[in-house]
C-alpha cells in the first residue's frame, strides 16, 4: 500500500475527518483531500511529516504502511491481533479506546 492508503487507513482507525487532521496538522484540507484521490500527487516531505505527527504515527508507517517499531515485535502483534479477532464488537468498541490512550502516552 502506498500514502494514499495509508493515510485513508489510519484516518479510518483513529475515526478522524480529513477537516479534523487538516485544523490539526496545519495542512489545507483541499490538499488532504487531493492525497486520498484515486491518481494522486505524492505529498511533500513537509506536508507528510505534518501529518505523520497530526496522527502520531511515522512518515515511514504512512509511505510504507510498516512501522520498524511493528517489524521488530511482528510475533507479539499477530498474536495480540489473533486475540483481538477473538472478540466481539461490543468489546472492541470497549478495548479500541483503551489502546488509543496507551499509544498517546509513547
Amino acid at each position: 500500500m502506498g500514502f494514499r492508503e495509508n493515510l485513508k487507513s489510519e484516518l479510518e482507525y483513529q475515526d478522524m475527518k480529513t477537516k479534523e487532521l487538516a485544523e490539526k496538522s496545519g495542512v489545507n484540507k483541499r490538499t488532504i483531500d487531493h492525497y486520498l484521490m484515486s491518481n494522486p500527487q505524492e505529498p511533500s516531505v513537509t506536508n507528510a511529516l505534518k501529518i505523520a505527527q497530526a496522527l502520531n504515527v511515522s512518515v515511514e508507517y504512512l509511505v510504507t504502511g510498516i512501522d520498524g517499531y511493528s517489524t521488530k515485535n511482528e510475533e507479539t502483534l499477530k498474536a495480540i491481533l489473533y486475540d483481538l479477532a477473538q472478540l466481539s464488537k461490543s468489546q472492541l468498541d470497549v478495548v479500541r479506546p483503551m489502546i488509543h490512550s496507551l499509544v498517546r502516552k509513547v
